[in-house]
């Protein structure tokens, strides 16, 4: 496949913790020699919030909050020359993980600033969010083994999946394309990988949900 015929000129995926946003996003930029902008995983106050230490959520909230709307900026510019970008999150999340994680007087703060912020952002095309279940992604992250997921919580977990699903349960802004990965493997099995990218391509508006020939679930 030519990267001229996919009719989206920047997608961006999403979903919880492990679920394999990441990967997604290196195929089909190799698929499609597309530009990758990944999220900046390097958090220096993320140790400190998964040991739970006192004020750790908000400092940890405001860094990502303001790295990931400088690669936004940097996305708008990616824009303007044609080019596919492809991201492995997209800017509402930080919304999703303020809500979960922040007290009350941390979310007045945060909500003076987030508004303010978002307007300055342009929507993807195309967003493709992810889910698994809580058992899959536990062993994905197992797998990974980044230093600072050691110790993450199932239970917080569980709710980041159910604050994803409430939040897509209710999207309307861009056309959006659903797939649960607990049965596909997109990096060592490239017939899924081919199969969904088939899917994307015939995505437009709305919401899709991708299920896989063969599937469980079908």
């Amino acid at each position: 496949m030519m990267r001229d015929k996919i009719p989206f000129r920047h997608i961006a995926v999403e979903g919880p913790i492990g679920v394999g946003k990441t990967s997604l996003v290196e195929l089909l930029a190799e698929r499609f020699e597309g530009v990758m902008v990944l999220e900046d995983i390097t958090n220096p106050f993320l140790p400190s919030f998964y040991e739970g230490r006192a004020g750790a959520a908000f400092q940890v909230q405001i860094y990502f909050l303001l790295s990931r709307f400088q690669q936004q900026r940097e996305i708008a510019q990616m824009n303007l020359f044609q080019r596919l970008v492809l991201a492995d999150y997209t800017f509402p999340k930080d919304r999703i993980f303020a809500y979960l994680n922040l007290d009350d007087t941390d979310l007045r703060v945060y909500e003076k600033l987030y508004p303010v912020l978002e307007q300055e952002v342009a929507k993807p095309d195309l967003v493709i969010y992810m889910q698994a279940s809580i058992e899959v992604l536990l062993e994905r992250i197992k797998r990974r083994a980044r230093d600072f997921e050691r110790s993450i919580d199932p239970g917080y977990l569980e709710r980041l999946s159910e604050a994803y699903s409430y939040y897509f349960f209710h999207y309307r802004e861009t056309p959006l394309l659903v797939v649960n990965t607990d049965e596909i493997d997109f990096v060592n099995n490239p017939s899924d990988f081919d199969a969904f990218v088939e899917q994307i391509m015939r995505s437009r508006r709305g919401t899709q949900v991708y299920v896989p020939v063969g599937s469980k679930r079908g």
